[in-house]
């Protein structure tokens, strides 16, 4: 049985841009919030997304139907915001914290003060915030995203466990010793 997704990639294939304009809509959101997770910058996170869609709309023949998906998009969109940062160069970037609060969706506690969590995210490295982005802004398994960083399941379960005590550490709060 073919999925609804699997369906509209086959449309795709075929030059169908009704479906592309389909899954598009299912990707988009969260592609975005992504992105702007990863570079902290809306207008950059825009440009990244659109990059990515035109990428996938030309080599969506190259995308292997018996693979799912969501992790080879993932992957497309993480390389293209590596290769983005990796072009501009670092800048200040200040955002206001309800719209961090938006894009990252975190359902935290009230006494989270999210200045502090964009400021302590800002701080990580780029491989630590991508893990933690991939985690728990997309709810990608640690299998998955291993798939789309193209590492060892091992690294990504390492870097995950650093993200998250650096992160504690720059929240205030003291990493568990272990």
């Amino acid at each position: 049985m073919m999925d609804k997704e699997s369906k509209l990639i086959k449309k795709i294939k075929k030059g169908d841009q009704r479906a592309f304009k389909k899954l598009y809509d299912v990707y988009a959101d969260y592609s975005l919030r992504t992105a702007y997770g990863i570079t902290g910058n809306q207008a950059d996170a825009a440009d990244i997304v659109q990059e990515v869609f035109i990428k996938l709309y030309r080599n969506i023949h190259l995308f292997d139907m018996k693979r799912p998906f969501k992790p080879w998009f993932y992957q497309l969109l993480v390389n293209e915001a590596r290769r983005y940062i990796g072009k501009k160069a670092k800048q200040a970037i200040s955002v206001e914290s309800e719209e961090l609060l938006d894009y990252l969706h975190t359902g935290a506690e009230d006494e989270v003060d999210f200045e502090d969590l964009e400021n302590a995210m800002d701080k990580l490295e780029e491989n630590h915030r991508t893990v933690l982005i991939l985690k728990y802004l997309n709810d990608f398994t640690e299998k998955e995203i291993a798939e789309i960083l193209e590492l060892n399941l091992n690294t990504v379960k390492s870097r995950l466990y650093k993200a998250r005590r650096k992160l504690k550490t720059l929240m205030g709060g003291v990493a568990d010793e272990e």
